[in-house]
């Protein structure tokens, strides 16, 4: 059944003050996110994204920067927290925070509406500098976090340029991606929201950030006067290649009418269906109509590829 979820994204320029590194600079980056957060709070989202390392000062140098982190300790995190638990929303709190051991990891917090941490992804592919200068070590797991309304996974910056942790989520099938970064990625994004058949929400400090859909459709974006935006997306959701389906989507739209959705991003040959309805979910749409997925089609595709009947002969 339709599984709507609003979503906001904010992706501000990061602040360019240069405070002292003490409980001052805390309070300032309290006070500018609760500025940031009162743009989308109005909407009543039910996930709010931040972007990559969002509580940072860039004018920091690396000594000031840890001393900072180590004073914020987990004070804007639990700011968050409170918001998500106050405004009955979900928000991804992304920054860098210290281990017991000394060391650091670059992390995304999904925290839940009752204002409690449901997961954490640490940064898989860390830029190399970030441990040799700042001790921040890579990620080694990838979780998929459960959240009321579906399974999210989250990447960060550099994570965008590496097949192995996309990969890992088109196996895993989260239905949404989030993504914190100081870089965009261009046509990555799209890539990985179609690769991973799965919404994608961005939030890039200072550039444009959006919502993109399972076929890489830009749903909602950031402009040059808006730094934040808030879109409804529905969750309930398949991919489909066009090939074999033509006739089953047909028959689909002609007895569902307004209760099936089927959205076509041109020249991609595969198409988006979504139940628009209560009273039926998309698998079940998918199942009465025998529509073949697109990854089932791919799967077919290449075992016939692999099948030596179908192979030219060795020269």
């Amino acid at each position: 059944m339709a599984n709507y979820v609003k979503i906001s994204t904010v992706a501000p320029a990061a602040p360019s003050e240069y405070p002292t590194p003490d409980q001052a600079a805390v309070d300032r980056m309290i006070a500018f996110w609760q500025r940031e957060l009162a743009q989308v709070l109005p909407d009543r989202p039910d996930l709010i994204v931040v972007p990559e390392a969002c509580d940072r000062y860039p004018a920091h140098s690396t000594e000031d920067r840890l001393r900072y982190y180590r004073v914020r300790a987990n004070q804007v995190r639990d700011w968050f927290c409170d918001v998500a638990r106050k405004h009955r929303c979900h928000v991804a709190y992304s920054a860098v925070r210290e281990m017991p051991d000394g060391t650091w990891r670059n992390s995304t917090q999904i925290i839940g509406r009752d204002g409690q941490v449901l997961g954490i992804y640490n940064k898989n592919h860390v830029v190399i500098s970030e441990t040799t200068e700042g001790g921040t070590l890579c990620g080694r797991d990838a979780p998929i976090i459960e959240c009321d309304f579906g399974r999210v996974a989250c990447a960060i910056c550099f994570d965008l340029n590496f097949d192995e942790l996309r990969l890992q989520y088109a196996r895993a099938k989260p239905d949404l991606i989030v993504f914190s970064s100081m870089y965009h990625g261009g046509l990555m994004q799209a890539y990985w929201a179609y690769s991973c058949r799965a919404h994608m929400v961005t939030s890039v400090c200072r550039l444009p950030s959006g919502i993109l859909s399972p076929v890489g459709q830009l749903l909602a974006s950031t402009t040059n006067y808006y730094d934040f935006v808030t879109a409804v997306v529905n969750l309930d959701c398949k991919v489909a290649h066009l090939d074999g389906n033509w006739e089953k989507l047909a028959e689909m739209r002609e007895k569902h009418g307004s209760k099936v959705a089927v959205f076509d991003p041109g020249h991609l040959a595969s198409v988006l269906i979504s139940s628009e309805t209560n009273e039926l979910t998309s698998d079940e749409l998918v199942h009465e109509f025998e529509i073949e997925l697109l990854d089932d089609y791919l799967a077919r595709s290449l075992a016939h590829h692999h099948d030596p009947r179908n192979i030219e002969p060795a020269q």
